[in-house]
């Protein structure tokens, strides 16, 4: 049985992984945390606690698995507090600057396993894969990448298209990014990103290869968050054995 704990329990995120998490047999949600709500029912019983009372949730429910998608300065603290405790993790949470991201590996680090994404849909993680190759197969070609989001989305680029950046700059090796154009801006050999922010768009990404007399583009659109529930559900059963380390979802999908 993988014990599961829940932090922004009340959100969209946190609603749709535990509807996923319901569905698998041997996942039990032990605790959910939110900063609002505190004291609502959720399913099985359980009751939602605040956020400030994360450890003594996870000591209580002597949770297996944390699962975090709340917001970048939340995330540290719950990871700190969850890996000083040998709590496992699935980290989902974006915007995160580098020194959040160093303050969580440090914290990590010999203590726990984490599965940390910017995004856990499986169709983006095989889109990653797809737009590394072209990258190398179409090396003198000009690359755009376009991602759109909802109105309500916080940080831009987002987390998925940074991804998509750093496996198409992996695979050309060093490459200069240009965000966004105006004004008199030449192209260069730069990757050019570009964020849309409108509706209640869940997720498009589109990565545009241009060359002469040619275009491709490899596109990835998430029509509902179910499939970032699904992922991230996935990945706590996987995380829940590992031994102490950073992994991401590729070492999930391919089972290592």
């Amino acid at each position: 049985m993988t014990r599961i704990a829940l932090t922004g329990a009340l959100g969209r995120m946190g609603t749709l992984i535990i509807q996923e998490a319901a569905k698998v047999e041997g996942m039990q949600l032990v605790a959910g945390l939110d900063v609002i709500g505190a004291g609502r029912e959720l399913p099985g019983g359980i009751r939602v606690r605040d956020a400030s009372e994360l450890e003594a949730a996870l000591r209580e429910s002597r949770t297996d698995v944390l699962i975090d998608f709340t917001i970048a300065k939340a995330a540290v603290e719950n990871v700190c507090t969850a890996a000083r405790l040998g709590i496992n993790l699935v980290v989902g949470t974006t915007g995160l600057s580098p020194e959040q991201h160093a303050a969580m590996r440090k914290a990590i680090e010999g203590n726990c396993a984490a599965v940390i994404s910017p995004n856990f849909s499986l169709g983006v993680n095989v889109f990653w894969k797809l737009v590394a190759q072209a990258a190398q197969s179409l090396k003198d070609y000009d690359i755009e990448v376009i991602e759109a989001h909802h109105n309500q989305k916080k940080d831009a680029p987002s987390g998925t298209a940074l991804a998509t950046v750093e496996a198409i700059a992996a695979a050309l090796g060093q490459k200069e990014i240009v965000y966004g154009r105006q004004g008199v801006m030449p192209r260069g050999k730069e990757i050019g990103v570009h964020a849309v922010r409108g509706g209640d768009i869940v997720g498009d990404h589109t990565v545009l290869f241009a060359g002469s007399g040619e275009r491709l583009e490899i596109k990835h659109q998430a029509h509902s968050r179910a499939s970032f529930a699904s992922g991230a559900v996935r990945a706590a059963a996987w995380v829940a054995g590992k031994s102490p380390g950073i992994y991401s979802m590729a070492d999930v999908l391919a089972q290592r």
